[in-house]
């Protein structure tokens, strides 16, 4: 291997995306026209932020050059490429423009209507001062879109960077991406139009692909690239232009890759293993595909194998409502070519979704310390029926926010536990610590067997909640109880953990077995066991203290085997004495699943009382309960 080859491939980025960047709005009625749509999912879109997305799930180091408009949802895609690993120092405000909006919806399997608001959008401004050479220069490979080319100043940006690439032995990647009404070719309502042939388009493309390593696109953006009329001699004059790798994207058909030259039987160039996939919506299934095939190519696997991976990618897309948070990621692609599925939906397939979603949670939380006080009937106890008390129980609520606040003082690890019954002013306040993690009960408290609080809908209830707040619902349940006791609580919590998946929201269950029968070193592991059995898998469990090292290692065994993607464990109070949670902590942290603790009336049982009698000032409320916290936390964070 010469210095300058291995020079490259140490570069600090795999690869360089360019060009577009939206949010997109997805309609999330199916089967109806975009003008009767009703709701809407948001997302991160636009070919090349949809493919940084998708080739950093997928294990590449990938980088973003676009604009994005000085507003919140240019703050949104910004902070979700953060979140998804890509590096986005290439992504410049734009103070004047707005970011680019696109609405889509599916109508049909044939029929995926979608408006771009791109009127002076902010990555429609791309210039050439947005190409930082030295940053181009730190990747293996640049991809610039077909898109981009369309105007002059986005033109000249891409051409730009594309230069610097080959000058600094990096490789391009041309995404033909052909939007005829981004080129001016259809009205706004002709979103979805895939190909109106165009000889000024075709003229253009056709000056970038001598400059080209590898080239994508599907017949119809083959054609648009070449000018030609058919596929095989499109595909000819492509050749005659660039010796670059060629992809022909087939749709369920999967891809042909040519590389050298193109054969009389156009289906004997190189052909990567195709997955038969009910088609749900075909939008952003090129990007997936483009993710996969890079993936690949970049890390010198075979065009077959660079093939396949790129299929199997696209059949996700196509499997599934949107486009960037549909891309799997590698754990997840790993998974379905081991075993595959037995769903023609992959959308269908729970262990492949679970999987997708273990993997593409917003961030690693590797410990949690929360103070609980999601309390709802305790504190009405202390309150005796007083109206003015209970009056008064949300701004206690907000005083323990502060003493959370005043210990976390800005680590990450730390969260709370807060109700919507009298926890809303303190929600507010704990959802304006970014850092912190913030959980929600829906139980109703004390039931048994296990209800939900407010409503036994919780579809339309969790709908409105913050997409970062994690769902707790407390269950009292004993391996031991009675079989029908036990089948009701497993449904009602299978009920919590499907609605919580269909609305991406966090699952924590929590189990108190020891209010109903013996707590022996093998009761939780026996109780998690059985809810695992029932296909339920929460991000988090909050478990009781156990007394051994053997019944912690019983639970690590289960959730090992059960779910290795879960979060942990976080050890619950039970309003114990700060002596004996120290000893409980010392037991939890021979476990390899507790990640940390949420405890409350060890912390605010003894202060709420003496405030809710007026014995206790706001300030000496909130120096307690953080020095009774701080000091849990000091206790926990020892060696």
């Amino acid at each position: 291997m010469s210095l300058a080859t291995d020079q490259i491939l140490n570069r600090p980025l795999d690869v360089i995306t360019i060009g577009r960047a939206s949010v997109d709005l997805y309609g999330q009625q199916i089967g109806t026209r975009l003008e009767d749509i009703g709701s809407f999912a948001k997302s991160v879109g636009g070919c090349p932020t949809n493919i940084a997305v998708g080739t950093a799930r997928l294990g590449l180091r990938s980088a973003l050059i676009t604009r994005v408009g000085n507003e919140q949802m240019g703050r949104f895609i910004r902070e979700q490429l953060v979140r998804e690993g890509v590096e986005t120092s290439g992504i410049v405000t734009d103070s004047e423009r707005l970011t680019a909006l696109v609405l889509l919806s599916v109508e049909n399997d044939n029929s995926f209507p979608l408006i771009f608001y791109r009127d002076n959008c902010a990555d429609a401004a791309l210039d050439e001062s947005d190409v930082d050479p030295d940053f181009i220069r730190s990747a293996r490979a640049v991809l610039v879109t077909g898109t981009h080319f369309a105007q002059p100043h986005s033109d000249k940006a891409q051409r730009k960077a594309m230069r610097i690439a080959r000058e600094s032995g990096a490789k391009v990647v041309f995404d033909i991406d052909y939007r005829p009404n981004l080129w001016g070719l259809a009205g706004h309502d002709a979103g979805d139009s895939r190909y109106i042939a165009s000889d000024t388009v075709s003229a253009h493309l056709k000056t970038v692909l001598p400059e080209c390593d590898l080239i994508v696109g599907t017949e119809e953006e083959v054609l648009i690239a070449s000018g030609a009329d058919d596929l095989k001699t499109a595909l000819r004059t492509i050749r005659a232009l660039s010796s670059a790798v060629i992809v022909l994207k087939r749709g369920p058909m999967g891809c042909i890759v040519y590389d050298g030259a193109i054969p009389n039987d156009l289906e004997e160039g190189i052909v990567g293993k195709g997955f038969p996939i009910e088609v749900y919506n075909v939008l952003g299934a090129g990007d997936a595909f483009m993710s996969g095939f890079l993936r690949g190519w970049l890390r010198g696997e075979s065009h077959q194998t660079s093939a396949t991976w790129a299929n199997a990618c696209g059949a996700f897309a196509v499997s599934r409502l949107l486009c960037a948070p549909e891309i799997p990621t590698w754990d997840e692609l790993q998974y379905f070519l081991e075993r595959g599925s037995p769903e023609k939906a992959l959308r269908k397939d729970e262990a492949i979704n679970h999987v997708h979603w273990a993997t593409t949670r917003r961030r690693d939380i590797p410990q949690l310390m929360a103070l609980a006080i999601d309390h709802r009937s305790q504190l009405e106890d202390m309150a005796g029926g007083d109206a003015q008390k209970l009056a008064r129980l949300p701004d206690f609520k907000v005083l323990a926010v502060k003493a959370a606040e005043q210990v976390a003082n800005g680590r990450d690890g730390f969260g709370m536990l807060l109700d919507d019954k009298y926890g809303r002013d303190a929600l507010y306040a704990a959802g304006a610590l970014p850092s912190f993690w913030i959980a929600k009960p829906i139980e109703l408290p004390g039931s048994r067997p296990l209800q939900f609080e407010f409503t036994q809908d919780l579809g339309s209830r969790l709908v409105e909640w913050p997409v970062d707040h994690c769902i707790k619902v407390l269950c009292f349940f004993h391996p031991d109880d009675p079989k029908d006791l036990r089948d009701e609580q497993i449904a009602k919590l299978r009920s919590a953990f499907d609605a919580a998946r269909k609305v991406g929201r966090e699952l924590l269950v929590e189990i108190i077995a020891s209010k109903h029968g013996e707590l022996r070193d093998d009761t939780l592991a026996r109780a998690l066991t059985e809810i695992y059995d029932a296909g339920i898998k929460p991000d988090w469990w909050k478990l009781e203290p156990q007394k051994t090292e053997v019944a912690w290692g019983a639970i690590d065994g289960v959730i090992e085997t059960r779910d290795p993607y879960c979060r942990g464990v976080v050890m619950l109070g039970l309003d114990a004495p700060q002596d004996e949670l120290a000893a409980g902590f010392a037991a939890a942290k021979t476990s390899r699943s507790v990640k940390g603790f949420a405890v409350g009336r060890t912390i605010f049982g003894e202060v709420a009382r003496d405030w809710l009698d007026n014995k206790m000032s706001d300030e000496e409320a909130v120096a307690e309960m953080a020095k009774r916290f701080g000091a849990l936390v000091e206790i926990w964070e020892r060696p």
